[in-house]
C-alpha cells in the first residue's frame, strides 16, 4: 500500500479525506468523487444586482420557494468547483494546517448540499434557513484557515500562482455568503421577523438606495470611538490621545444600490489603515493632519479616494516592489506574511468557533471585548491574549486583500497609489448600475 507521500498530488487531499479526517470505504469516496465530477461540471449560475433586486422586490411565497431552491441547488455547484481547485494543489501545499481543514469542511458542506431534499413549504424554507445559518457559522474559520495554510506553503508554489488560487477561493466564498445570506434575509422580510435599523430601503441584505456619505461616517465614527492608546502595538507616542479627523467632501448626496456589508468593510478597512498610519507618522507632533474621503458620483459608478498624510505604504519593515503586493498572500510579494505574530494570530482565529466573517460589525464586537478584558486584567502581569498572538494588538492582514475582492466582485476597482515618505492615495470604484455579473471563476 503506497504511502501519503507516494501518493500523487491531485490524490492527496482525498487521501488525508480517507485516512485521516474522515475514514471512508474506497466504494463509497468513489462515488462520491463521481458526484464531485458531475456538480463540477456544470457551470456557475452567476447573477447580477439588479437581478437579485428585481426577484426579491415582490416576494411571496412561491417566489421564495423557487429562490430557495435555487440557492440549495448552486451552492454544492460552487462549492464543488472550489473542492477541485485544493485536489489539484501539491501535496506539499495540501498537507500545511489549514488547508487539508478547509478541504473537509467543503466535502462536509457539499454531502448535505447535494442530498438535502428539495423545499417545498415555507416550513420547509424555515428549516433550510436554519440550516444556511448552521452552515455560515460553521465556515466562519476558512479565510483564517486558507490565509494560514497559504501564507506557510508560499515557499512552495509562484506567487502568481498563490494568488490565483486564494482569489478563486474567497470570491467563491463571498459569492455563496451572499446567496445564503440574501435568501435568509428575504424569508426573514416575508415572514416580518427582520430587524433593520437605518431607515434606508433594502430588498434582501441589498440597500437600493445605498447613502455613501452616512456609510462613511459610520464607519468613521466606529473606528474613532476606539481609544488610541488602546494601539499600543503601534508604537503610539503618549502625546496622542485621539484620531485624526476625517473630512468627508464631493457629491454627499450620492446613494446607490449596492450591498452595504462589502460597501463598509472596504471603507473601514481603507479608513482604519489610514489612521493608523497618520498616528505612527505625526506620533511626536501635537496635532495630525486630517483625512479626506471624496465621494463622487459618475455617470456609470461611485467613487470614493481616501488620502492621508501617513508617510506611504513602502516602509522600512515591509519594503514592497508596488502597491497592489499589499493584496498579496505570497511573502515573495508581501514579507510580512510569514511574521511570527501574524502566523499566530491565524493560529488562533483558525482554532477559534468565530474565525473571521470579514464584517466591520465583528470587528468592533472584538475591540470592545478587548477593551474590557484590558480594563479588567490591567493590574495583572499575564495576559493570555497576548501570549496567544491576538487581542488589542493583532494585525493579520486580511483588511487589504479581502478589500480589493470584496471591490472587484461586482466589477469594481481598488486601487492604491502612494508618495513614500508623504501620505497614500486609494481610489475606490464601485458600479452603481447593477448589471454587472458576479466575478467568479471556474
Amino acid at each position: 500500500m503506497p504511502t501519503l507521500t507516494q501518493i500523487p498530488k491531485h490524490l492527496a487531499l482525498n487521501s488525508l479525506y480517507l485516512f485521516g479526517i474522515r475514514r471512508q470505504s474506497t466504494a463509497l469516496h468513489f462515488y462520491q468523487n463521481r458526484q464531485l465530477e458531475l456538480y463540477a461540471s456544470k457551470p456557475a449560475q452567476r447573477l447580477t444586482l439588479r437581478q437579485l433586486i428585481f426577484f426579491g422586490r415582490a416576494m411571496n411565497e412561491d417566489r421564495l420557494i423557487k429562490s430557495a431552491n435555487y440557492v440549495r441547488t448552486e451552492l454544492p455547484v460552487r462549492i464543488a468547483h472550489r473542492i477541485r481547485d485544493l485536489q489539484a494543489l501539491p501535496y506539499v501545499v495540501v498537507t500545511q494546517e489549514g488547508v487539508a481543514k478547509t478541504y473537509e469542511l467543503y466535502w462536509f458542506a457539499f454531502e448535505q448540499l447535494r442530498c438535502y431534499p428539495p423545499v417545498t413549504t415555507l416550513k420547509e424554507n424555515e428549516e433550510f434557513c436554519r440550516f444556511l445559518i448552521k452552515l455560515l457559522a460553521e465556515h466562519a474559520t476558512v479565510i483564517p484557515s486558507l490565509s494560514l495554510g497559504l501564507s506557510l506553503s508560499s515557499r512552495f508554489l509562484p506567487p502568481d500562482q498563490l494568488d490565483s488560487f486564494m482569489r478563486r477561493m474567497l470570491v467563491s466564498r463571498i459569492s455563496r455568503r451572499v446567496l445564503a445570506e440574501h435568501h435568509i434575509a428575504l424569508s426573514e422580510i416575508h415572514a416580518g421577523t427582520y430587524s433593520e435599523s437605518s431607515g434606508e430601503p433594502h430588498v434582501g441584505i441589498i440597500f437600493t438606495g445605498l447613502d455613501v456619505r452616512r456609510s462613511v461616517e459610520r464607519c468613521v465614527r466606529l473606528l474613532k470611538a476606539r481609544p488610541v492608546k488602546f494601539e499600543e502595538h503601534l508604537g503610539i507616542g503618549m502625546s496622542m490621545n485621539s484620531w485624526p479627523e476625517v473630512i468627508i467632501d464631493g457629491h454627499l448626496d450620492t446613494k446607490f444600490a449596492y450591498i452595504r456589508e462589502h460597501l463598509e468593510y472596504i471603507v473601514f478597512e481603507l479608513l482604519k489603515n489610514s489612521m493608523h498610519a497618520t498616528v505612527i507618522k505625526h506620533s511626536k507632533f501635537t496635532s495630525l493632519p486630517p483625512i479626506r474621503a471624496t465621494i463622487v458620483a459618475g455617470e456609470n459608478d461611485v467613487g470614493i479616494r481616501i488620502s492621508d498624510e501617513g508617510g506611504g505604504l513602502s516602509t522600512p519593515l515591509n519594503q514592497i516592489k508596488t502597491p497592489s503586493d499589499l493584496f498579496s498572500f505570497s511573502h515573495v510579494r508581501n514579507a510580512t506574511r510569514l511574521e511570527d505574530s501574524r502566523i499566530g494570530a491565524l493560529r488562533t482565529f483558525s482554532s477559534s468557533p468565530q474565525g473571521i466573517r470579514a464584517t466591520v460589525g465583528e470587528q468592533v464586537n472584538r475591540w470592545q471585548k478587548d477593551i474590557l478584558s484590558k480594563a479588567e486584567n490591567e493590574v495583572k502581569s499575564y495576559d493570555p491574549e497576548k501570549e496567544a498572538g491576538v487581542g488589542s494588538h493583532f494585525r493579520i492582514g486580511i483588511g487589504l486583500p479581502m478589500s480589493n475582492i470584496f471591490a472587484t466582485y461586482f466589477g469594481g476597482s481598488l486601487e492604491l497609489v502612494s508618495m513614500d515618505g508623504w501620505g497614500t492615495d486609494v481610489y475606490l470604484r464601485l458600479p452603481k448600475l447593477g448589471t454587472n455579473l458576479e466575478k467568479i471563476e471556474v
